[in-house]
């Protein structure tokens, strides 16, 4: 039975689920690399396999109960020992809340709550009561909900309260449930190809690195039961908070 996890929201290998499945990879886990994108995922396995790891391309669409339910059944399926479960699915895209329509609005609750959900209770379902280790990935927009992103920010509260509440439900059965508060812009795919501009602005220093990010999600899988933390929050150094 092989050490396995599943991370959810993989696009671009230049990516934060990217980036964590190619460090879990490194790490000797069999990573389930789950998102909509057939391409994007296959691109990350080759990725971790060129480097010695193993990896599964899961196509997932995490807003639909049957395939995130199968994501877990395929895990199930191998034998595998599911001991790591990342949730990162997000859609940050600014709307005019006068002008916005309802299924824009309705669109970023799919994402991130309905979504999150779902994932969260297969993890659930899959990791109890051996126990493991669930993290979703927030936002500045977690805490803080500024226009014109408040479709995004009602959803990633929403998000961060199903975290905490499953925290407090199954830490004590030996579920680390975490929540990791992304605050500022991420040097990956995403930011590059469409907000040059940021990066020119702020510079790379001022900018999250996804490596950083996932050696910080695999320092949260390794903390000891004695100290948990359901939060952290990272930022450039740069960042005013």
């Amino acid at each position: 039975m092989a050490r396995a996890a599943i991370v959810v929201g993989v696009g671009a290998r230049e990516g934060v689920g990217g980036a964590v499945c190619r460090r879990l990879g490194r790490e000797g886990l069999v990573v389930y690399a789950a998102g909509r994108t057939a391409e994007k995922l296959d691109g990350v396995c080759d990725a971790i396999e060129g480097e010695g790891g193993s990896a599964r391309p899961v196509v997932t669409d995490t807003t639909v109960e049957s395939q995130v339910d199968a994501l877990f059944e395929t895990v199930r399926g191998a034998g595998d020992d599911l001991e790591l479960t990342v949730y990162n699915a997000g859609n940050n895209h600014p709307g005019n809340l006068l002008s916005m329509e309802t299924e824009y609005f309705e669109q970023a609750w799919r994402v991130c709550c309905l979504g999150g959900f779902l994932v969260g209770r297969g993890a659930a379902r899959s990791m109890l009561p051996r126990g493991g280790t669930l993290v979703f990935t927030g936002a500045t927009a977690s805490v803080k909900a500024r226009p014109p992103f408040l479709a995004f920010a009602s959803a990633k509260w929403g998000l961060r309260a199903l975290a905490q509440g499953m925290a407090r439900e199954f830490g004590p059965q030996g579920l680390h449930v975490a929540h990791a508060i992304i605050d500022g812009g991420i040097d990956g795919e995403v930011l590059n190809s469409r907000f040059p501009e940021f990066k020119e602005r702020v510079g790379a220093e001022g900018l999250l690195s996804p490596d950083a990010i996932a050696d910080a999600y695999w320092t949260l899988h390794r903390r000891h039961r004695s100290a948990w933390t359901f939060e952290i929050d990272l930022r450039p150094f740069k960042e005013t908070f």
